[in-house]
């Protein structure tokens, strides 16, 4: 398993990239489930499965129908995601009293980080901006169809039932992360569920 964000924060004998690390996680949540891997050079290749491959039954004697699955080399290149936040000795010598200023202004930019990296990790398109990387949003539109739920040409509004279908289709369930207001609403749901439940008894 690769070294997660939260590991090598643990690592990191200095102190000011140990607590950037540890704000991003808490700020976004998904940093801390995703692996993270060391790339050497300035692009990441992977293959994405498009077809399975199938297996049948035979009888005695039967002979085997060849069968493989079918695969897309995609290549992503690495972004930079950061910023200066640079504070006057002066301001950080003279205010110090109050609150320390270097920390505060850097835990703000590591808070914004945070929050720019998970929009782009969603809505990330490097059509609009070549600077950033290609989000979830853009890259499951390239999917098979075999590999994808749709909600009509359109779109449409998310129900329940739907839900419960894109989970079906996910074939390894360890995660599934959501917007913390759709949890929030699925958890009212269940609350909803549960009393009707109990009243109908």
């Amino acid at each position: 398993m690769a070294l997660t964000l939260a590991e090598s924060a643990k690592l990191s004998t200095d102190m000011i990239l140990a607590g950037v690390i540890e704000t991003v996680i808490k700020e976004e949540h998904i940093l801390d489930q995703l692996p993270f891997v060391e790339v050497v050079g300035n692009s990441f290749v992977y293959n994405r499965l498009n077809t399975e491959p199938t297996v049948s039954f035979l009888d005695v004697g039967d002979t085997w129908t060849e069968d493989t699955p079918d695969f897309t080399q995609l290549s992503v290149q690495l972004k930079i995601l950061g910023g200066d936040a640079d504070v006057d000795n002066f301001i950080q010598a003279s205010r110090v009293n109050v609150q320390d200023i270097e920390g505060a202004v850097i835990l703000q930019k590591a808070k914004a980080l945070a929050r720019t990296w998970a929009d782009t990790f969603i809505n990330g398109d490097t059509g609009t901006d070549p600077k950033e990387f290609d989000g979830i949003d853009k890259i499951c539109a390239g999917l098979p169809a075999s590999q994808t739920v749709s909600m009509g040409t359109n779109g449409g509004t998310l129900t329940l039932a739907k839900l419960d279908e894109m989970i079906d289709a996910v074939r390894t369930r360890s995660r599934i992360s959501v917007h913390q207001r759709l949890c929030h609403l699925l958890t009212i749901c269940q609350h909803d569920a549960a009393r009707l439940a109990s009243q109908e008894v």
